[in-house]
């Protein structure tokens, strides 16, 4: 059975395709279109998971959608009902866009899939699940578990907000909901609207700004914001916000709470907006920690799961994990609205046609068996490393390598059309002349294999550079991404290392969990930082690898397994050859407002408008200095801000 899974018409429209239970190839709509957070129909990602598939739309089985939309516009009804005559003008802006467009989604789906197979009967082949079960399933499905509860936290699906599932085998049953307006994500959202970044994007920043401040309104939140109950239920006092019936996420009483009007984008940061964003990272941490522990002592089940926007908070995940009241925790890569097309596919997939889920152990490299467009070509020995004699914890992910490849041919013939200067290297030179450039504190574009399905950059569409340097953190924010100096970079190292330096001992594939530096790694505070507040701790190292720890000493851990990355671990495996240390700097592969690049072309452009040293693109090697003036471009202004 072949299903394909779809989101799209909110935000993070993607496409995932699912055959006998096995994920096959996943891929979100902005990577083609460059549009970030791209919502429109995702025609790009579709055609990528077909491609990878080796199919057509026609021999798909079904295609599933990841929410009801019907529900979506009872729920929006009812809101302005109860709450009339407020947000009259908000009604009067959505309700028309409904109407037009997103009601009659099943209709707009059917259309613009028999545009590419006119005689399939797209009526009987449609499917749609609930928001919630779509995240559920996301995350249950491809764990390692047969048994689990399954935790979704995020904004607001149709109803829920947040909901627990229990998995067992192929069943996922939902056993219980919190209903919009009361949620944790948009309490979170609120405070990135509040500290002056996007609602949707910025959740990030305000995580990120967290550590350089002190929870003084933490006491102010509970007391009259959110009602946290002891077993983590909620509820949200609503005179205080304004996002049910107005055009903001916040209001004049949220205002006068916290001191004065949100900050406006390109006003500074001072500590007040700090300690606000401390302060909604430390209740939102407490609501979590609360639910999971009444799950743990209710159910009695060793292993939990998490999905939806809330569990892309890796200091919050990190924390469950060291409360140690469940055994394990899973989370979905792409735990936002993106990983819905996975969820809807998955939960067609075991619960509807009770397909069997997958044991084996993930192809190495992330390539797909089911891929027509595996191919070896000069430069490209095809030969991994064998795995280590105990392999990683497996799951269905794949490493989440689930996007689409390119070929050398591919790559040469896009740097020969735009007239760059390259060497083509065989694996080990490439490995190895990669790694001496990362010694010399060189910033890296690093463009390999299959594109990661998520958020984060895992090791094949990545900006590497040197953890060690105490400058690496604000050179690669400022000169190369573009974006605000105070932002956290997180560290790859090898999976057979990461107790050697982190307070962690487990497999963290996905970037999603955070660990404290360990102790030995740590440098002493000198007496001249323990005066130092703020932003003003930015540029102090505070341990071997400064350029990953945070001012806190949290990492944002990336585990690198030899069976699911070979290339990346290799890299990894040459650099601590030649330093003694395995662990590098990991970002993304874009600037400010991007999406993460895709194709050749996507790098090479992005490479010619950074402040980037080099780019290892296959097996092809470029250097900065050696490019034609003419390709040099001015790209910080290319994106809106993020």
């Amino acid at each position: 059975m072949r299903i394909l899974g779809l989101s799209a018409f909110y935000h993070d429209s993607a496409a995932a395709l699912v055959e006998g239970g096995r994920i096959v190839a996943a891929a979100q709509e902005e990577r083609f279109t460059r549009r970030k957070h791209d919502s429109d129909y995702p025609a790009n990602a579709i055609a990528c998971c077909l491609e990878q598939g080796g199919i057509a739309l026609d021999d798909v089985d079904r295609v599933a959608f990841y929410d009801k939309p019907f529900l979506k516009f009872e729920r929006l009804l009812e809101t302005y009902v109860a709450l009339a005559p407020r947000g009259f003008r908000s009604f009067r802006m959505a309700v028309p866009v409904w109407i037009k467009e997103k009601l009659f989604q099943k209709g707009l789906l059917r259309r613009k899939l028999q545009a590419l197979a006119a005689e399939v009967d797209w009526e009987a082949k449609l499917l749609f699940a609930e928001h919630h079960q779509s995240h559920a399933a996301s995350a249950f499905y491809p764990s390692p578990f047969r048994e689990a509860v399954v935790l979704t936290m995020d904004g607001v699906g149709e109803w829920a907000t947040t909901s627990v599932a229990i998995g067992r085998g192929n069943d996922l049953e939902m056993t219980r909901e919190i209903h919009f307006p009361h949620s944790l994500g948009l309490l979170y959202s609120a405070f990135t609207y509040y500290t002056g970044f996007k609602v949707n994007s910025g959740e990030y920043k305000v995580m990120g700004l967290a550590p350089y401040g002190q929870p003084k309104y933490a006491r102010t939140i509970l007391d009259h914001l959110i009602d946290l109950k002891p077993d983590g239920t909620f509820r949200l006092n609503l005179d205080c916000f304004a996002y049910c019936t107005g055009l903001t996420m916040t209001n004049s009483k949220f205002d006068a709470l916290f001191g004065g009007p949100p900050r406006e984008p390109d006003e500074p940061l001072t500590q007040r907006h700090m300690d606000l964003a401390a302060s909604a990272q430390a209740v939102i941490e407490e609501a979590v920690l609360r639910l999971t522990r009444s799950l743990r002592a209710e159910t009695g089940i060793p292993n939990l799961c998490l999905a939806g926007g809330v569990a892309l908070n890796c200091v919050a995940n990190g924390k469950v994990l060291r409360d140690s009241r469940f055994n394990d925790v899973w989370v979905q890569p792409a735990a936002g609205d993106a990983g819905g097309a996975l969820g809807a596919a998955l939960a067609a997939s075991h619960r509807l046609f009770d397909e069997p889920r997958p044991t084996t152990s993930p192809d190495r490299g992330g390539a797909s068996a089911h891929s027509h467009r595996a191919r070896k070509t000069e430069g490209e020995s095809g030969n991994a490393p064998s795995p280590p004699p105990t392999a990683c914890r497996t799951d269905a992910m794949r490493g989440a390598l689930l996007g689409p490849d390119f070929g050398l041919d591919e790559i040469r013939a896009a740097l020969d059309a735009a007239g760059a200067r390259y060497e083509t290297l065989a694996d080990s030179v490439l490995i190895d002349t990669t790694a001496e450039a990362l010694v010399a504190g060189e910033a890296v574009g690093w463009f390999q294999g299959r594109m990661e399905f998520g958020p984060r950059a895992l090791g094949n569409r990545s900006i590497l550079g040197d953890a060690r340097s105490p400058t690496m953190q604000k050179t690669l924010n400022l000169k190369v991404k573009y974006r605000e100096s105070f932002r956290p970079f997180a560290p790859s190292v090898l999976r057979e290392d990461v107790a050697d330096w982190f307070a962690l001992d487990r497999d963290s594939p996905y970037m999603l969990l955070t660990a404290e530096v360990r102790t030995e790694r740590r440098k002493p505070p000198a007496k001249a930082r323990e005066a130092l507040f703020g932003i003003d701790l930015l540029n102090v190292p505070r341990s071997d690898v400064p350029a990953v720890t945070h001012v806190d000493y949290s990492a944002r851990v990336q585990t690198v397994h030899r069976e699911t990355n070979p290339r990346y671990h290799a890299l990894l495996e040459a650099f601590k050859a030649k330093t003694g240390c395995p662990v590098i700097v990991n970002t993304s592969f874009n600037v400010r407002g991007e999406p993460i690049v895709c194709t050749p072309a996507d790098a090479l452009r992005c490479f010619m408008g950074t402040a980037l040293d080099c780019l290892a693109i296959g097996n092809c090697f470029l250097r900065k200095a050696e490019q034609a003036p003419a390709l040099r471009r001015e790209y910080a202004e290319s994106f809106e801000p993020d």
